[in-house]
């Protein structure tokens, strides 16, 4: 859809406003986790110079467009739950804390209000569903990792579709099983399903879809690492809308977030943040789609809760350059890689340099497609030495969800260098976020704002003039 398009359509949606249309009976939240603008640009411009795509991204040709800081009340450089919170509920808190403001007093979510006014609810994460940004639509504790009470609070929360990774609250801190997924089963009119196949033919009224066989214990997969079987998140958002038309046709109110963009920013894997940006922006049209047929009655926002790594677009080894196109030969994530190079650790034989140049290649392209300078090379080859051969002791690199070996680290240090990006930090940084959206009385978010603005516009959009009920 070209932009002027888009345009026109926001025109005649605000025009209907002016002139006395009723209150919006369907919204999309969009949270890309840890996507701020560094991320966008990195994949546009791989749409841009390696797809030969003429259109940008679906989410900057929507015609609102703004920026909003993200800070907590305890930190400049905010957590997920925090800013989770506050993008659901309108409330800053401390970092940690999910669903509850700074003095520990739960606040209410657009989802819950909405929910309790009879909306159908839906849910979509790549992450686990009692992570943060999902959480703090339901939950209201004082932890975030207190994953079991969590994901009690989803079953009690009657909402109509909860989609996602393990739910990590079904096993104690010593990895036994809990009572949570039998707790589930209890609640005799919610399904709890695998695949979107059983999701799209289940006749429940409630769904909980979760991966059978995910990728690791916090999401589904990484897009690029091709899993079989794996979840996806435009698939998941499709089964989301299909069922909440189904159960709830009048009014429903969906968060879908594309949690993996946070997880490998901060791994610091630039090729894998632009493969899960752009499905991310997949996912977003099917949102789109149901707008253009509801162009009166539908609010789109997309956003995300903070930025990951400090991500930019070129860096100093490249300089005015741009190798995006590089990525196109990237197979594999960062962490899928990290995980090959500990089993050849644990392998009866050590790879030889040569066949380990040659997975290398396979996997991201380097010596192959993607030129390695001499010193470059040595640097991996040293560490590929101190590993295999000499069997020196070095530090994984340890981030909020994974663990990387030291030589896989190198390995995507060179790649980011050569691709042309560059980072400042594996945690979160304190950078603001942009926001782009669609449909009546969303202008007040094209602008500078923070991430507090957007659930209290909701809330008045939608008949309420604040969110101070409590729980």
């Amino acid at each position: 859809m070209k932009l002027r398009k888009l345009i026109l359509s926001a025109g005649m949606a605000l025009a209907a406003l002016g002139a006395g249309a009723v209150q919006p009976r369907y919204i999309f939240y969009f949270i890309g986790d840890g996507m701020g603008p560094g991320h966008v640009m990195a994949a546009q411009t791989f749409n841009r110079v390696a797809l030969g795509n003429q259109d940008p991204l679906l989410m900057m040709q929507l015609p609102i467009g703004g920026v909003i800081t993200t800070y907590s009340a305890s930190s400049t450089v905010t957590d997920s739950a925090a800013a989770g919170t506050a993008l659901a509920t309108g409330s800053k808190t401390r970092n940690g804390m999910l669903g509850m403001n700074a003095d520990t007093v739960a606040v209410t979510s657009i989802a819950e209000q909405l929910h309790n006014d009879g909306w159908g609810v839906g849910l979509v994460t790549t992450v686990a569903p009692d992570d943060a940004t999902p959480g703090a639509f339901y939950a209201h504790v004082p932890a975030r990792r207190m994953t079991y009470e969590i994901g009690r609070q989803a079953a009690e929360s009657g909402y109509e579709f909860i989609a996602g990774s393990f739910w990590r609250g079904s096993l104690d801190k010593k990895g036994n099983p809990t009572d949570l997924i039998d707790y589930f089963r209890t609640f005799p009119d919610l399904d709890l399903v695998s695949t979107t196949d059983s999701a799209r033919a289940s006749q429940a009224r409630r769904i909980i879809l979760t991966s059978a066989t995910p990728f690791n214990d916090s999401n589904v997969g990484f897009t690029i690492d091709s899993i079989p079987g794996a979840l996806s998140l435009p698939d998941m958002t499709e089964a989301c809308l299909g069922h909440l038309q189904r159960v709830s046709p009048d009014r429903f109110f969906m968060m879908v977030e594309g949690g993996n963009i946070d997880h490998v920013g901060h791994g610091n894997d630039a090729g894998t943040v632009v493969i899960e940006t752009l499905n991310f922006d997949k996912a977003l049209r099917h949102a789109y789609d149901f707008y253009l047929a509801h162009p009166d009655e539908t609010l789109i926002i997309v956003t995300a809760d903070h930025e990951t790594g400090g991500l930019s677009v070129g860096n100093r080894h490249v300089g005015y350059q741009s190798f995006t196109p590089y990525i196109l030969h990237q197979k594999m994530s960062k962490e899928q890689f990290s995980r090959e190079v500990k089993q050849m650790l644990t392998a009866t034989e050590a790879p030889s340099w040569d066949d380990f140049k040659a997975r290398v290649t396979e996997a991201t392209g380097l010596w192959g497609p993607v030129p390695v300078s001499e010193a470059q090379e040595q640097s991996i080859r040293d560490l590929f030495d101190a590993t295999f051969n000499r069997r020196d002791r070095i530090a994984d690199e340890k981030t909020l969800y994974a663990s990387y070996n030291a030589l896989a680290t190198e390995v995507w240090r060179i790649l980011n260098d050569i691709q042309g990006f560059g980072w400042t930090t594996s945690g979160h940084s304190g950078n603001p976020v942009p926001v782009y959206a669609i449909g009546a009385g969303l202008e007040e978010l094209g602008t500078w704002g923070d991430n507090t603005s957007i659930a209290p516009l909701l809330f008045r959009l939608t008949g309420y003039s604040d969110n101070e009920s409590k729980q």
